[in-house]
């Protein structure tokens, strides 16, 4: 059984549609499964057609900043005509993680904005160039 970091809670496997009622389809998670608290929601999505989690479970700030740093740095690969793999290896380089540890769905806080500012400033620097 997982216990919550936020609150001591239970941690349970719910399938995607008891959080996004009929939204779920619409969203394209109608088969998709979610780890989430029962008593202060905190939870993480799974990976598309599995039941392992995306990361580690998180409030509603942190799952919004997890977003907003997820479309900074896709917007910045893309832009940057790099492959989804090369991304996530200057990430784990630029971030001094292990590749293994280098995925938005595990940071906190702090890590989500320093990404976000690694990739601003790399824009930055190629827009003076």
């Amino acid at each position: 059984m997982k216990i919550c970091r936020y609150c001591g809670g239970v941690i349970r496997l719910v399938p995607a549609s008891s959080i996004y009622g009929e939204s779920a389809e619409r969203l394209g998670m109608k088969e998709e499964w979610l780890y989430q608290c029962q008593n202060c929601n905190a939870r993480v999505g799974c990976h598309k057609g599995t039941k392992r989690p995306l990361g580690n479970v998180a409030n509603e700030v942190l799952r919004l900043k997890r977003m907003e740093t997820h479309q900074v740095f896709d917007k910045f690969w893309r832009a940057k005509r790099m492959s989804r793999t090369k991304a996530y290896r200057w990430l784990s380089e630029q971030m001094e993680l292990p590749e293994s540890k280098a995925h938005i769905g595990g940071f906190e806080m702090e890590q989500c904005q320093r990404l976000i500012e690694l990739c601003r400033k790399e824009q930055k620097t190629e827009v003076a160039s």
